[in-house]
């Protein structure tokens, strides 16, 4: 039973150990951590004139909208002079629709970063990178401590450095999604004007990230219950196991009458005040049993005649 409660608790580590890499590495390859919307100025319609209006671009009364000598008619107006373009980002790449509504064009996230910042965002990458490589470094121990049919002491090492490996992976995550977090904010506020969002808020891959943290943190602490559970465990069999080392060495030693002699001659008072003391504390209990010379009756003539 305690064999298949520990194969139990392992294949639940690996497996949130698989979950936690999956949801990483689709966070890290797609670009929705962040989605919102632009408000753009609509461009000049070019080509010719048609009678259905244009939703995407400004139309003039003219398709000559080089020719000054002309008067040009504009009844876009207010609010209907932009247009709201949606983008998202992601560590890589932020892109956005194209203003026709059809497409996308996407740049590197870095570059559109400030200058101060994209340290911050290549330390992210590379925290990114090596939360994926720890983390899987720690599902292929724990993989092997699955597969592994050896000693217990062999597998516990295994769980030792897988633990360790995914305590260090989850870590690494924590501080890889918080650096992103503050380079994007920062690069709202201090970014180009031609990138900066109207309204925006995080998405699903930022959230796909966020859960892979979560599963390799219960991973990690499957893992550390499972060893820590072993030693204890370990520890509480051979506790027993000594006990009864101890009592058996002592019924051996009780054996020997050189041995009983010994323990009898141990339990005898050491010095002249506990023998007192234990002299007049069993006095008091056992007076009926005894007799004082002194209160005996003179012997008489008759006594020796008696006996």
């Amino acid at each position: 039973m305690g064999i298949d409660r520990r194969r139990r608790r392992a294949s639940l580590a690996l497996s949130l150990n698989f979950l936690a890499l999956f949801l990483a590495v689709s966070a890290l390859t797609t670009s929705y951590w962040c989605e919102g919307t632009r408000k753009v100025v609509k461009p000049f319609c070019t080509g010719p004139v048609t009678t259905v209006r244009q939703t995407f671009c400004i139309r003039f009364n003219s398709s000559n909208i080089n020719d000054t000598r002309l008067v040009q008619y504009i009844w876009e107006t207010g609010e209907d002079k932009y247009v709201m373009r949606k983008f998202h980002t992601g560590i890589w790449f932020s892109c956005e629709q194209n203003i026709n509504m059809t497409g996308e064009n996407c740049r590197s996230f870095i570059y559109v970063a400030p200058t101060n910042e994209r340290g911050v965002l290549w330390l992210c990458i590379v925290a990114e990178c090596l939360y994926i490589l720890l983390l899987a470094t720690g599902g292929i121990l724990m993989s092997l401590e699955v597969c592994q049919f050896g000693n217990v002491i062999d597998g516990l090492k295994l769980n030792a450095f897988a633990a360790i490996f995914t305590v260090l992976s989850g870590l690494l995550g924590m501080v890889a999604h918080m650096m992103f977090t503050t380079a994007f904010q920062l690069t709202v506020s201090l970014g180009p004007e031609d990138w900066k969002p109207q309204s925006w808020d995080y998405s699903w891959s930022y959230i796909l990230a966020w859960s892979s943290f979560t599963a390799c943190m219960a991973s990690s602490v499957t893992t550390i219950n499972r060893y820590t559970k072993t030693i204890l465990e370990f520890k509480h069999k051979r506790r027993n196991i000594e006990k009864n080392l101890k009592i058996k060495q002592k019924l051996l030693e009780l054996d020997s009458p050189q041995q009983v002699w010994d323990m009898y001659l141990s339990s005898v008072p050491s010095t002249t005040e506990e023998l007192l003391d234990l002299s007049s504390s069993r006095r008091l209990s056992n007076t009926s049993m005894f007799l004082d010379l002194s209160d005996l009756p003179e012997s008489s003539p008759h006594c020796e005649e008696y006996c």
